[in-house]
């Protein structure tokens, strides 16, 4: 990740509009204070070199479509039937 630098950031701010600065303010404020906590697993992954994230993509991909293959039955079940009838019938 390219290093961004304190004026290109006040370059940003200057050219947003009068309405959008205290958004853009509790943005700021908010990265301010998460400085001191962990990077969450989203901000962990996003700062991994895009090969990485490729590789970890298509491994989850590859579990994901085990997964649904194995359960495509038993979704099937409770994706078709008749809702008109289950509502009839509890009531």
């Amino acid at each position: 990740m390219q290093t961004v630098t304190y004026s290109q950031v006040q370059a940003l701010v200057v050219q947003l509009p009068v309405q959008k600065l205290p958004v853009a303010y509790r943005l700021l404020v908010d990265l301010g204070k998460s400085d001191v906590q962990a990077p969450s697993p989203q901000q962990d992954f996003m700062l991994l070199p895009i090969t990485e994230r490729r590789r970890l993509m298509a491994e989850q991909t590859q579990r994901m479509l085990a997964h649904y293959k194995e359960t495509a039955a038993e979704r099937q079940a409770w994706q078709a039937g008749d809702f008109v009838a289950a509502v009839i019938e509890y009531e």
